[in-house]
């Protein structure tokens, strides 16, 4: 068997996986927000389950504000495939969800069966995560009174006309709500929430609290 045919008959190894969690994504969901914790989850044991309005293939994209500019400029990124679309979720299999970034968090957040999986995550005080615009989606869900949170800057107003309260940090905990400003946050907020999400399937982690993010404890 040549290099080549042993190339094309390679397939990916799937671990054992303990637990499952949600990634919610749309077209224009920001690639490292959304990649990022995928990988992670994998590392960590968990399965990434990526949910969004179709079971379809998603255009992910990559933003950055370029030298000279004031305004994000938008390339196109990765692909990636929903395992599950929003209407087939069913929460209580799940240990926790993450809100990627992007534009998408700007259109998905309407949709009936993402608002009703969102509360869900909400009431039963699971782990949450959320970067970017990501806020945009629990938001419009009218999750976030009182909460502390971290976004992009340009999402202040959506989270504070919502009733939550804006921080400018890298990683905001506050109980089981964990975010990030943008990608650039990716390796301060993503391991409190893996935490979280391993203390929930019956492990032993704890948070720790980091000099570089700002802990607000509901439970304190």
């Amino acid at each position: 068997m040549t290099s080549a045919t042993k190339q094309n008959t390679l397939r990916p190894v799937t671990p054992p996986f303990h637990g499952k969690a949600l990634i919610v994504v749309g077209d224009a969901a920001e690639t490292l927000d959304t990649l990022y914790p995928y990988y992670r989850l994998i590392e960590a044991g968990i399965q990434p389950v990526v949910t969004g309005p179709e079971r379809r293939r998603y255009q992910m994209v990559m933003h950055e504000v370029k030298p000279g500019w004031t305004i994000t400029k938008e390339w196109e990124g990765y692909t990636i495939d929903v395992d599950v679309p929003f209407s087939e979720v069913k929460e209580e299999e799940y240990l926790g969800i993450m809100f990627s970034g992007g534009r998408a968090p700007e259109y998905i957040r309407y949709d009936a069966d993402l608002v009703r999986i969102t509360k869900y995550f909400f009431a039963k005080n699971k782990p949450i995560a959320s970067v970017c615009h990501g806020v945009e989606i629990p938001a419009y869900a009218r999750c976030v009174q009182g909460r502390r949170m971290a976004t992009v800057a340009k999402c202040q107003f959506d989270l504070e006309v919502c009733g939550g309260i804006y921080v400018d940090a890298p990683c905001v905990v506050d109980g089981n709500l964990v975010s990030g400003r943008t990608y650039r946050d990716n390796g301060h907020y993503l391991g409190p929430w893996i935490k979280m999400l391993e203390a929930a399937r019956g492990g032993t982690a704890k948070i720790q609290n980091s000099p570089l993010g700002v802990i607000s404890r509901r439970d304190a």
